[in-house]
């Protein structure tokens, strides 16, 4: 498992008596993970190591069993979505949410169902970032998958997947809301003394991807407030939301990207932690996650594992308490409901505002570059549009 990637400024520039002494640092590297992706801006202030992505760990799940060891799988699937021995899996990519082992175990019982539903086994691929799926799903090694709003919005924009569900939560809400956490003892703790003296404060965040852990605080709270997150910390440590939350918990961090959803998951895994810890602020809602499938599936096959989808923890008696059991260890869902492409409308929508946003402030040659950067995010945005409202088969 690769370490996590920090960035530290000089220590001539970092912050002085500020932090208390003493503090026992715990070993991130048995099992933080995270990878940057490429930045978002034409030109970026900040020089920063990139660690490798980790490979993807691959189970299959076969539709007889779930309890079958678990197999590296190779190769392509079938393209007609047949059924039996002589289908091939197909090839389910998971989020990192907490880790990869613990995002798996979760899925495992849903997916096996699905398995058993289709009557063809599906495979397992759990990682430990963000752009180890994303370059998965470039390499075409992944079928069908969970995926938040910015990277589901990538995957259908380059014509590789189609959105078959979206999730829906237990609280009624239409999405869920990206926060800024930070520890309740001072020094570090208020939101004015961030915005007052943000290089004095260590930054907990993640991916470029991740639309609550980097895009939406970079566009609704920092850029707003003069703030760029890549270049004005003392440090940085990127990760998953669970990553981030432990960053703050353990002092090894003073700011951390997260979400409601998340954080609502780690008040249950990780009870003193969490007690240590406050929200400064919190985002618009976002709207939930999508599961998206490969384009070049048939039609037949989409429409079958949307209609599971739907169905799963619907019914009623032991079956649909054991199904909602699952759903509830899954970011406590209530269930999925029916979705298309135009679902990432949202998604869409707040990239676009970031990128402009990135451009107006971003420092350029002469304006007449600037506006050649904005004509082209305006049209590129309009043929994404184009895109996401085509929900033809």
């Amino acid at each position: 498992m690769p370490a996590f990637l920090r960035r530290s400024k000089a220590p001539s520039e970092a912050r002085a008596a500020a932090e208390p002494t003493g503090i026992r640092r715990p070993t991130w590297s048995r099992w933080l993970a995270a990878a940057l992706f490429g930045a978002l801006l034409p030109l970026t202030a900040a020089s920063q190591v990139q660690a490798p992505p980790s490979l993807p760990s691959v189970s299959t799940i076969p539709p007889s069993t779930q309890s079958t060891p678990a197999q590296a799988v190779k190769g392509g699937f079938t393209a007609a979505g047949g059924h039996g021995a002589e289908a091939a899996p197909m090839r389910f990519g998971i989020l990192p949410l907490g880790g990869a082992f613990e995002s798996r175990s979760d899925w495992d019982p849903l997916l096996a169902e699905l398995s058993r539903a289709l009557g063809r086994p599906v495979a397992v691929l759990s990682v430990n970032s963000y752009e180890a799926l994303e370059q998965a799903i470039q390499r075409d090694d992944v079928d069908m998958a969970f995926l938040s709003g910015k990277m589901a919005l990538d995957a259908v924009s380059q014509r590789r997947m189609k959105v078959v569900a979206q999730v829906v939560r237990h609280d009624g809400l239409p999405g869920y809301r990206a926060l800024l956490l930070a520890r309740k003892a001072p020094p570090f703790n208020t939101l004015a003394g961030l915005l007052a003296d943000p290089e004095r404060w260590r930054l907990a965040r993640g991916e470029k991807q991740s639309v609550s852990g980097f895009i939406v605080p970079q566009l609704q709270f920092f850029l707003p407030n003069h703030i760029a997150m890549e270049t004005r910390f003392a440090s940085e440590v990127v990760g998953t939301h669970q990553v981030t939350a432990l960053a703050v918990a353990n002092n090894e961090a003073d700011v951390a990207t997260n979400n409601t959803a998340d954080f609502e998951r780690f008040k249950l895994r990780f009870p003193a932690e969490a007690g240590r810890l406050q929200v400064l602020w919190e985002s618009e809602l976002i709207p939930h996650a999508q599961i998206v499938m490969r384009r070049d599936y048939p039609p037949e096959l989409r429409q079958r594992v949307q209609a599971f989808l739907v169905a799963y923890g619907r019914a009623k008696g032991p079956r649909g308490d054991a199904e909602r059991v699952v759903l509830k260890s899954l970011h406590d869902l209530a269930g999925f409901v029916p979705a298309d492409n135009s679902s990432l409308l949202p998604a869409a929508k707040l990239a676009y505002q970031l990128a402009t946003q990135n451009a107006k402030t971003a420092q350029w040659v002469n304006d007449a570059a600037r506006q050649a950067r904005l004509q082209r995010l305006d049209s590129g945005y309009a043929e994404q549009v184009g895109v996401l409202k085509d929900v033809s088969p």
